[in-house]
C-alpha cells in the first residue's frame, strides 16, 4: 500500500494499492505534484481513486519495454491520473528528463498548463509582430501563453482582474477584460468562456482565429453572429484540445526552464497535507499562477 490523495469525501491523505506497470510504464517516486483547475473543478470523485495530471519525481522501476529512462532518472511525467500519490505508474512518451538544475516543484507546473499554453501559441500559427490577446492570464495557463507568445514575437495583451506581474513576463498590454480593448487581433488564447469568449471573438480581424482553452468562468458562450457582423469581425473559433504524448514537448520546456527562458509562476506551495486548503484556493481564484504540493 501506498499514500495518495483521494476524495474520501473531502481530499485527504488516504491509503491505496500501489500501481503496477505495463511493459511501456516507468514506475516513478513522486516528488511533487500540481494541481490544475480542470481536475479540481470537474472531479468526478470515486472511492479509493487517484486523481491528478502533473508530477515530477525520480525513475524508481524502469519500462520493461527498454523504452525511456533508467532507474534513477529524475523526470517530469503527466497522465490523465495518477499523479496524486507516492508512485506513479507513467507511459515513457508522456514523460521527459530533467536537466540536473531544475527542481522538482518547479518541473512539476510544466505539464497540463504549460504543455496547453505552447500547443495552444503555436496553432495561431506565425505570430510576429501579431496583436495577440490572452484571457485569464493571471492563471496557470495564461501565464505560459502570455511568455511563449512574447517569445514568438507577439505583441501581448494580457487580460485579468488581477493584472499583477504579467508586463513583466512579456505582455505588452494589460486590460481588465476584452470589452474594454481597443483595436483588433490576430488571435485569441481565451481561457475564460463565457461573455469574454463572445466578447474576444468580436475583436478578432480578418482570417483571426480564436483558441478556445477553457472555461474558468463555469457559464456557457453565447455569441450574436448578428453583433459581429456589425462589427466586422470575421475571424473563427477553434475548440483547443491537448495533443498527447507530452514527451517532447515536456523535454522542450524544461529546457527552457534550466535557461531561465520560462518563469513556472508558482502562486501556492505546500506540502501535500494542505491539498485540500490549496484547492480550495485555485477554486475560488485567489491563486495567481501555478499550485504545487510537496510529497
Amino acid at each position: 500500500m501506498m499514500q495518495a490523495l483521494i476524495f474520501d469525501p473531502s481530499l485527504s491523505i488516504g491509503l491505496v494499492p500501489e500501481p503496477v506497470p505495463t511493459p511501456s510504464q516507468a514506475l516513478v517516486q513522486v516528488a511533487a505534484v500540481s494541481l490544475n483547475f480542470g481536475e479540481v473543478a470537474y472531479a468526478s470523485p470515486r472511492p479509493g481513486y487517484v486523481s491528478g495530471w502533473d508530477a515530477s519525481g525520480v525513475v524508481v522501476q524502469a519500462a520493461a519495454d527498454g523504452t525511456g529512462p533508467a532507474v534513477g532518472a529524475r523526470v517530469v511525467t503527466f497522465g490523465w491520473g495518477g499523479a496524486w500519490a507516492q508512485l506513479r505508474a507513467v507511459e515513457t512518451a508522456e514523460l521527459a528528463v530533467l536537466p540536473d538544475g531544475v527542481e522538482f516543484g518547479r518541473a512539476s507546473a510544466l505539464p497540463v498548463a504549460g504543455v496547453t499554453a505552447l500547443q495552444a501559441v503555436r496553432r495561431l500559427g506565425a505570430l510576429l509582430g501579431r496583436r495577440v490577446l490572452i484571457t485569464g492570464s493571471s492563471g496557470g495557463v495564461g501565464r505560459f501563453a502570455v511568455q511563449l507568445a512574447a517569445r514568438a514575437g507577439a505583441h501581448v495583451i494580457a487580460s485579468a482582474a488581477r493584472g499583477e506581474g504579467l508586463l513583466d513576463l512579456g505582455a505588452s498590454e494589460v486590460v481588465a477584460e476584452p470589452s474594454l480593448l481597443r483595436g483588433r487581433v490576430y488571435g485569441v488564447l481565451d481561457n475564460v468562456g463565457g461573455q469574454q469568449l463572445a466578447d474576444a471573438f468580436n475583436l478578432l480581424e480578418d482570417d483571426g482565429v480564436v483558441q478556445a482553452i477553457g472555461k474558468a468562468s463555469r457559464e456557457p458562450t453565447v455569441i450574436d453572429f448578428e453583433e459581429a457582423r456589425v462589427r466586422s469581425a470575421r475571424g473563427r473559433i477553434e475548440n483547443f484540445n491537448v495533443t498527447t504524448p507530452f514527451g517532447d514537448d515536456l523535454a522542450y520546456l524544461a529546457g527552457l526552464l534550466e535557461s531561465g527562458s520560462l518563469d513556472p509562476q508558482i502562486g501556492w506551495r505546500g506540502p501535500w497535507s494542505q491539498a485540500s486548503d490549496a484547492a480550495s484556493e485555485l477554486l475560488a481564484r485567489r491563486v495567481a499562477g501555478k499550485v504545487v504540493l510537496d510529497l
